[in-house]
Order: structure tokens, then sequence, then C-alpha cells
């Protein structure tokens, strides 16, 4: 799924193929293209939108979708009742059933519906943000790290952005407030977000009727999936009520041709990164990331043959590390593109050239190109360390992540108590902590740190002492109190020597983080900071020669798209935009991954199959866009994205607009199966739906 949570990505033949398709990406460099872009809410070209498509969309319009869209933890979704319900996708939500289950309850594998808004439980650590406003900062940025180098630049500019996000919330909790950089750092904003804490599991359907057809269906289309799920916002013990700012139900399906928007929080792209970036991208970064992941998924699917508790609880990590996989192989097979990669630097020497002659240009912005350049350089000397030290410690282990964080909450003496009480609140949540899962991961990145550092590596000489990476992943995770709440929460209170005598886990993180953390200054300093300074000469640059018609990269902040509902054709082969529910009892099997759901089985005779179940459209996404509503143009919601097509996995570093396609389950279907599979009238009432079938519709 190309949408898949954030926690899956930073973000076979077939997807190096399809890529080819995105040789035709941005004719020219500086304008979007067609349906292309993933635009703010502050710069949303709506003449254009209105030209094209005949719509009268306007700031109201704008506003109220705005409004209606919710960011959760990794995901997208959308206000679609008054009462707090929260549209968003099944698998937005399957880590939240996950958690709640046990041996005896597996609300992954039957789902889970609340008959009441009694039996609605709350998912662990979720959260949902709603954005309330959006303020230029840029000056105040840019102006905290002028005439700064390294890491005082870093200290500089983090004083600044700390500030400025003090001042926008006064210390309000039910407000959070972020300042985002845009452009590659060509402009800052401060994003303040109404946030609540309280989100409750409302439903989400059974896995296999979420991901039918499993991981080679993932990324391809047709499809059949109810990948969809509700949550409800809860404040003070209540349902929030959020007056008008929801999105109205519509459950019809739509037409081909139909103009869509979809607002949502696209996780990374990388459309705007120099050649030399992109480079060590595919030379170092994709390579590795890889090699491990596919290491790391054979070892978790060897777990899982080992019972069903084991493939209960190593379901949800297999899911986002095989999604993930196909991501970065996909982009890999767009930078290793030939046609791809010329397209780029054609761009740039575009680019480039038109700087080179306009001298005044220069001479403010200098060769940031030739800057990035350098900085690969570094760059390429310090990732591995940097990758195994700091960025990925741990493997994934949430033993060894609170462990962490509670160091170095120890070590930081500039931390408020107000930021320790919510990080006390956050780490002493409960969660589930599965053992024998932690020892795999924690295994797993001892043997590759030692593997990509080697033996005589001063620092895997410290974390392995005289142990094998085995022996001392066995003897941390069954030592740790840490999988105990009540001890993590003390933990936060006492001193470094008090930590390193309380538990081996918390003593293995003392003894190692500080070289952890030095290898991140370095990053930092000589990698994150001379990018940043880069990267915005090459914005003044972009700006200086196109103009405000660009759209940034994504950053995990909420965007709007538009698009139409359209297929695609591809070699010859036209693949129409729908699908429907009766294709799904055409595709199954029986066999896994395309065994029907049981509920799907049970209920095959109150099927309306005609009814439009998943349909494509051509709005650009990206992962992050996950639970994204799929809205018209009166402001109806008709769809939530889950995925994109085979096409669009080189999504992250262009858009074809003759190829790529998002892929979204249909308000249609979620009507039909709440009505006849899944049957709850109080959900139904709650979105304004009529009980009775809803009429026939023809196929096309």
């Amino acid at each position: 799924m190309l949408f898949r949570s954030l926690r899956s990505a930073v973000q076979a033949t077939a997807s190096i193929v399809a890529v080819g398709g995105v040789m035709a990406i941005l004719a020219a460099p500086g304008t979007a293209r067609a349906d292309e872009g993933m635009w703010t809410f502050d710069n949303f070209p709506i003449q254009t939108v209105n030209q094209r498509y005949g719509t009268r969309l306007d700031q109201a319009w704008l506003d109220r979708v705005r409004n209606a869209s919710v960011r959760i933890q990794g995901c997208s979704a959308s206000f679609v009742s008054k009462d707090g319900l929260i549209l968003t996708n099944w698998h937005c939500v399957v880590g939240c059933a996950q958690e709640l289950s046990s041996p005896q309850e597996d609300l992954v594998k039957n789902g889970f519906l609340s008959a009441t808004r009694e039996e609605e439980r709350r998912c662990p650590g979720q959260t949902a943000e709603v954005l309330t406003e959006i303020v230029d900062v840029t000056d105040r940025v840019l102006a905290a790290g002028e005439g700064l180098e390294g890491a005082a630049f870093n200290a500089a500019r983090s004083a600044e952005i700390n500030k400025i996000q003090t001042e926008a919330c006064a210390g309000d909790a039910k407000f959070s407030c972020q300042v985002i950089s845009f452009y590659r750092g060509g402009k800052y904003a401060l994003y303040k977000f109404r946030k609540y804490e309280d989100v409750r599991l409302v439903f989400a359907p059974e896995n296999q009727a979420a991901f039918f057809g499993g991981d080679p269906d993932n990324f391809n289309f047709p499809r059949y999936a109810l990948d969809a799920g509700f949550l409800r916002a809860y404040e003070d013990g209540k349902p929030v009520d959020v007056g008008n700012n929801y999105l109205r139900w519509n459950a019809n399906a739509p037409a081909e041709g139909d103009v869509t928007f979809v607002s949502g929080n696209p996780g990374t792209t990388q459309r705007l990164l120099t050649m030399s970036q992109l480079e060590r991208l595919r030379d170092q970064q994709l390579p590795i990331t890889l090699i491990q992941n596919s290491e790391l998924r054979g070892r978790l699917l060897e777990y899982s043959l080992t019972g069903d508790e084991a493939k209960r609880v190593s379901f949800d990590p297999v899911f986002g590390l095989e999604n993930s996989f196909k991501v970065y192989y996909g982009q890999q097979g767009a930078l290793t593109d030939p046609a791809f990669m010329a397209k780029k630097r054609e761009e740039e020497n575009e680019l480039r050239a038109r700087v080179a002659a306009d001298p005044a240009l220069v001479q403010r912005i200098g060769d940031p190109w030739a800057d990035l350049e350098r900085v690969q350089s570094t760059a390429r000397d310090l990732y591995l360390p940097f990758r195994q030290l700091e960025q990925s410690a741990g493997g994934g282990s949430q033993l060894y992540a609170y462990a962490r964080s509670i160091v170095r909450a120890a070590k930081n003496t500039n931390l408020t108590a107000e930021q320790r009480a919510r990080m006390s609140a956050a780490i002493s949540a409960e969660t589930p902590i599965y053992a024998d899962m932690e020892e795999i991961r924690m295994r797993y990145w001892l043997s590759k740190t030692r593997e990509y550092l080697t033996v005589d590596n001063a620092q895997v000489k410290t974390l392995l002492g005289r142990e094998s990476p085995e022996a001392l992943a066995e003897r941390l995770i069954t030592g740790t109190k840490l999988a105990d709440p009540a001890f993590r929460a003390q933990a936060l209170t006492m001193t470094t020597e008090q930590l390193a005598a309380a538990d081996p886990l918390l003593a293995f993180v003392l003894a190692n983080d500080d070289a952890a953390a030095a290898i991140g200054a370095r990053w930092n300093a000589e990698v994150n900071a001379p990018t940043a300074r880069a990267a915005e000469k090459v914005a003044q640059a972009r700006f200086a020669v196109y103009g405000t018609t660009l759209y940034p990269d994504a950053t995990f902040s909420l965007r709007l798209s538009y698009g139409q509902v359209q297929g695609w054709s591809y070699r010859g082969v036209t693949v129409p935009p729908f699908t429907y529910m009766g294709g799904l009892y055409e595709r199954a099997t029986g066999s896994e991954p395309f065994n029907a759901a049981q509920a799907f089985i049970d209920n095959e005779a109150r099927v309306n199959k005609e009814t439009v179940y998943d349909f494509t459209s051509t709005n650009d996404m990206i992962g992050g866009n996950s639970g994204s509503p799929v809205i018209n143009a009166n402001g109806e919601v008709i769809g939530a994205a889950f995925d994109g097509n085979i096409h669009s996995l080189g999504g992250s570093f262009g858009y074809d607009g003759e190829l790529n396609r998002t892929v979204s389950v249909s308000t249609a279907a979620i009507t039909e199966a709440l009505r006849n599979i899944y049957p709850s009238p109080r959900i139904l009432q709650e979105l304004g739906v009529d009980q009775p079938r809803q009429q026939r519709r023809t196929r096309r």
C-alpha cells in the first residue's frame, strides 16, 4: 500500500518496468502539469482548478475541507459526523486493533465493531489533530541562522523554532504547534493544530476483508479491499462536538471523469533534490535499506510460522515491512532508470543555466549545487555509523526506544516540568510488549551493526563486549523491567547512576549513548546543517526563476490535491477505474491471500454485487496520505485513499499524469458493508444514510 502509515516508510520486475512511465515527468521544471501537485491550503491553485474542471471552489470551500481534515499518527483522516466520528483506513487503525488484542480476542483477524459508544475502545498513543492556523515565519527562522555554520547554525535555528512554537501554543495543552520547512528550506510556516489525545476505535473489519489479495495485490489494480476504519475523538470523556466541521457522507459511487480532491498529510517526497543527492540515495541509502529490510522481513516471517500467537503478533510488523520494501524497490527502480535520471539532470541543468545568466543572483546564492556535492561526500563516510548507532539503533525494539528516551531525559537538564510530565504520560501508557519480537529485533540490529561496522570497530566492541549478538539480545530483553509501565514512569525520575543500577537495558543504553549522540551531532553539523543552507539557496534560485507557481515537497503537513476518476492504459492494456463487490467473490480462491473474509462469505446473498468497491483517480499522492478523504466538488466524502498503482512507486521523485493513480475504497462499498456484511445501523444513522439498500448502479 503506497499510502501505508509512516511507521513503515521513510518511504519484482513489474516494479522496475512500471517506473518507465516516470520519464514523462515534469515537462517544465518550474510549473506543475495536469493534476500534479500536493498543494498547501494557503497556496492552492483555485483558479486553475475551476478553469480546468468547471468547478466553483472558493475560500469557504477550502476552509470547510481543512477544518474537517484530521492528522492521526502516521496517517490521514477526516471527521464525518458532528460527534467526532473519524473515517480513515483499516491499515491506519490495525496497530490499535493489535494493541487491544489478546490471545483470547484477536481484533485484527476477527475485526471490531462497537455496538454502543460505551464499547468504543481507546487507542494507546493515538492522537487527532486539526489544522487551525498557518503563519509565515520564514524571515524569523532564516534570520536566526544568519552568518552561522555547523552546530551553531543548528542550535540557533532550533532555538528560534522552539521559541515560535512555544509562543504560539502559549502552554495550552489543547493545541500543538509545529514550524514546518517548505521548499527545502525556502519557506517556513507555523502550523497550529487543535489536538485531541483521546481517540477510540469504533470499527475495523477483518484483516482479510481490508487486505484481500495481500502482498501480491499490493500496489496493483484491480483491487477488492475494504481498507476502511472508523475512530472517534473524545475530550473530557465525551465525544467531541465538531459542529459543522465535518464532511457530509455521500453513499453513491462516483462516475468516470468526476473531479476529485484528496485532503491529507503526504509524508515525504524528494522531487526537489539535486542530482548529487539523488545519486547518493540511489547508490548508498536505498540499497542498504532494501538489504536490511529484506533480512528483517525474513526473520519475522520465519518467526510467524512457529505458531498462531506468533502469527498474530507479527502480522502488523510484517505487513509494514512488506509494504515499505515494495516502496523502496520502486524508488530504486526509478533512480536506476537512465531515462528518468536524464530527465532530472536536464531539469537541473536548465535551472543552473538560468541562474548563471543572472550575475546578481549568482552573487547572492553562490553555487549551492557544488556545496551539496561536497556534503554528499561527507554523508557517504558518516552514513553507516550514523544509521547503525543512532538512526536505526535498536532495530525497531520498543523496549530499546523506551530505554533511550528515559536515558536522554535523565541527561537533559533543560527539560521543563511540563515536558517531563508529558513524557511520563506517554512513556507509561499501557502498550503490549512481545518479548520474542523484541529479541528478534535487538538480535538483528546488533548482528547487522557488527557486520556493517566490522568486528574491530571501537563502538562495536563497546556494544558487544565479549558477548554474541544473540546472547546479548537475550540477556537484555529477558532481564529488563521496561515492559512494566509503572517501572518506566519510575525510571523517568531516576539519575543516570540509578538507571545504570536499576536495569540491564538501561545500563546498556547508558554505556553506548554518548557515542550514538556524538555521531548524531556530527551528522547534524556536517550533513544536515550545510544541506539546509545549500537547499535554501537552491530554493531561492527556483523562486527567482519560476516564481511562486511551485508546490513544495511533502512534509507530513496538510495538503490538497486535485484530479479526476480515471483508469489508465499501459502497453496496450486499458485498466478501468472501477471494481465491484461481486468481483471479490470471483477472485476468491479460498487460499491465502485470496481467501474471502468470513463475514463476506456468510453474507454473500445479502451483498449488492453491483456496488462500486474500489476506484482509481489521477490525484497526486504519497505515503502518509493513507486514510485521506476523497472529496467531490460539493465537499462531500466519496472514498478513502489507501494505495497507489504500481506505476506510482516512483512518485517520491516525480508525477506522471498518464500512469500514476490513487486507489481508494468507495463510500458506496463502506455503506454496503455496514448494511449487509457488518450490520451497524448506529453508524449508518450517524452518517445520515437511510437504512434500506441503495438503488443498484449499472456497471459501466
